[in-house]
Order: structure tokens, then sequence, then C-alpha cells
């Protein structure tokens, strides 16, 4: 029989924090699961290996740590598909186990052969601000025998980077979060009492970083809606209006007028209404249809703009004609700054600019290059300025004129 590994645990519900029964209360466990978490003793009665991962900070400019579980299928068999694994970890930082955050996880085992060789893989995770962490494991399966490990992971900023504020605080452990658009809490940076009070407008282009997927990936997803919540929070952002397009399917997805706050349900529930990589009939008479439609779109958002600033942002559009200069150009002068976000993974292999780039030249546009967490922090961080002092470029300049008349 060939040798098999089996991932049956990625499209589970994750790790869920276990909360105690009132504020300040203990966390309620099982008393061997306590021993085992407070043991410095590894068990093996159920053979498994975990391997930490290294905490690494994701473009949602969270921290994620995680590890790998394999165990042997044959410790899995013969159970018909009754056998439920659960698992128990506790992470706590500096404060010690009085302030550790509990996660479980039970996973039901699908039906194994009883000769099979291989291993199934299990994978967990949490999210954590910046700082040093101890984590105590355990897996039992009914018949209580358990595996379980400890080890220590340290989530850090290089010096270098220093300046980047994460959406998340210093010393915090949290559940992973399940999806982009959930409604967990982001952290606003406090707005300063005489603030710019900006308002921008954002045109984001919701593709996949590879031009032939037939769906948008978790990443991609999660650094396009990461760009989107760190304007949004940005001390001098007072409002936000938001067009999400498609050019392939060469239509707006969602659209939300200017705002506090991004309304990422609502997103994401349009995002769903995308068929990417299905062809429709009707376009292919059309040659230049993708063009067409962002020029239309350029046209109506950008020419009509009232707003502080307009920021295009997304993975690369590349089209196979780009839209004319000297049609852009008849929209005339456009008062507020443009820019372009360009969210590009790998730069190296896909160097030239793309139709979105060379769309905005027309505008004197600027364009940013986003491939790690710390280019997106620091993009907006030189983006925001540029878009203060164009501002107050015009109030001053809109003040001499008043008084020169």
């Amino acid at each position: 029989m060939p040798v098999m590994c089996v991932v049956f645990a990625r499209s589970l519900p994750g790790q869920q924090l276990i909360r105690p029964p009132e504020p300040g209360d203990s966390v309620n466990l099982l008393p061997s699961d306590q021993e085992t978490l407070e043991s410095d003793e590894a068990r093996k009665d159920l053979p498994c290996t975990v391997t930490p991962r290294k905490t690494d900070l994701g473009f949602d400019l969270r921290f994620h740590a995680g590890y790998d579980v394999s165990i042997p299928l044959r410790e899995l068999a013969g159970d018909g598909g009754d056998e439920v694994l659960t698992i128990i970890f506790r992470v706590f930082g500096a404060e010690g186990k009085d302030h550790a955050a509990y996660f479980s996880q039970h996973i039901h085992v699908p039906a194994i052969e009883d000769d099979a060789r291989g291993d199934a893989t299990l994978q967990g995770g949490m999210d954590l601000g910046e700082g040093k962490y101890h984590i105590d494991w355990l897996m039992r399966d009914r018949s209580e025998r358990i595996c379980s490990s400890s080890w220590d992971t340290e989530a850090v900023v290089p010096q270098k980077d220093r300046p980047m504020s994460l959406f998340i605080n210093a010393g915090q452990i949290a559940q992973a979060i399940s999806e982009p658009f959930s409604d967990e809490p982001v952290i606003h940076r406090e707005r300063p009492q005489h603030g710019a009070n900006l308002n921008v407008k954002l045109l984001v282009n919701f593709a996949p970083q590879a031009a032939d997927s037939a769906a948008l990936q978790r990443s991609d997803t999660d650094a396009l809606v990461s760009i989107l919540k760190t304007i949004e929070t940005d001390p001098n952002v007072a409002r936000v209006s938001l067009v999400a397009f498609n050019i392939q399917e060469r239509r707006i997805v969602y659209r939300q007028d200017a705002a506090q706050t991004i309304d990422l349900a609502s997103l994401g529930k349009a995002l769903q209404t995308m068929k990417l990589g299905t062809v429709n009939l009707s376009s292919l008479s059309q040659k230049h249809g993708e063009t067409d439609f962002l020029q239309d779109l350029i046209e109506k958002e950008v020419g009509n703009s009232s707003t502080d600033a307009v920021i295009f942002a997304g993975p690369k559009a590349m089209l196979n004609e780009d839209v004319p200069q000297d049609d852009l150009k008849r929209i005339g002068e456009v008062e507020c700054p443009v820019f372009y976000m360009n969210y590009n993974l790998n730069p190296q292999a896909v160097p030239w600019k793309d139709s979105i780039s060379h769309a905005i030249r027309a505008f004197k546009g600027t364009e940013y290059t986003i491939s790690r967490p710390r280019d997106l922090w620091f993009s907006t961080t030189e983006m925001l300025s540029r878009i203060l002092r164009a501002k107050h470029l015009r109030v001053v300049s809109a003040v001499t004129n008043s008084g020169s008349r």
C-alpha cells in the first residue's frame, strides 16, 4: 500500500479561546489536562510530532504563531470515523501563567483503514502582539492517550521597522481571525484634536495575485483588506469612500459612499458574487473591453472626485492595451493627488509597469510597491504625508487668491 500524508484539519473551525464562566474567573479544565499542561515532561503515549512554526508578521499587521502536528495514520485507524482528537493549549507572556490564554479544538477524524500507512497532518495557531511567549500544548484521543509538548516563541518588530504600528497590542494573545471581513475590532490610532480630517477615495481592484487564478486566495484578500484598514485607521483620515472592482469581470463589485468606517461585512458579501475564470460570451466580442472598463472607471471616479486624494490599490493589471494617455488628459487637471498601491509579492518576476500604473501618469500619480507588511505601513505613512501637504497647499492657495481679489 502506498504511503499517504493526509491533511484533514484545514477545513475545520480553528482553535477557539476558552472563556471563563465569569470575567475574572479561572478557565475550567479537566484536572488531567491541567496536570499535563503544568508538567515539564513531554508525553508520547499518543505518538505525534509537534513542530512549532516561526512567528511571522502578516499583511494584516498581526503576528501569527502556530504549529504543525504529524501523527501516524495507524494510530487513528479502526474506529470507523468515530475518533475525536481534542487539542488544548495555553499561551502566556511576561505576565505569567495567571494571565494565560487557553485554546481548544475538537477534530473529528474520518474513517481510516486499519492498514493505512503514512501520517496525518494537523495545524493550529494564534495571533500575538509583540513580546515573548511560552506555549504548553496537548492532544488526546478518546482513549485518553496524550501527546504533549512545550516551546517558546517571540514576536518582535525589527529595530528598523520600529515606527510601524500593528493591529494588535504588545503582549496581546488572540484567536486567529477566521476571515478578513470579520467584525474583529481594529486598533484606531488616536485622532489629533486639530487633525487634517482627510477625505479619501479608494479604488481597489480585487483580483488574485496570479492573473490566471480562478479564485481570490486568502493571502490576496488579507493584503487588500489590510490596505483598506491601514488607511481607514490613520488618525488624519476622517472619511473614506470605496469602489471595489474587478477588471476581468469588467464591473464594480461594491460601492460605499464616504463614511468614517468601511463596511467590511458588506464588502465581503459582495466579493462572493465574483466568478473569476468564467468567460462571458458577450465580452468576447469586445476586443478592448477591459481597457474600456478601466478608462470609464477613471473618467467617472477620478475626473469627478472632490476628495483630498484618490488611491488605487490592487495587484498588477496587465491588459492587452493600456488606456490612451490622450484620452485621460481630456479629463482635465485633477486637483487632488492620485496614488497607486501596487500589491506585488514578487516584483522581480514582473518588473514592468501595468495598465493602472500607466494610467495614473496622466495625473502625475505616485506608485508604491507593496511586497511585505513593512511596505504597507511605510508606504501609507509617506502617502498620507503627501496628501496632507497637498491639502495644505490648496488651502493656502485658496486663501491667497481670496485675499488678492
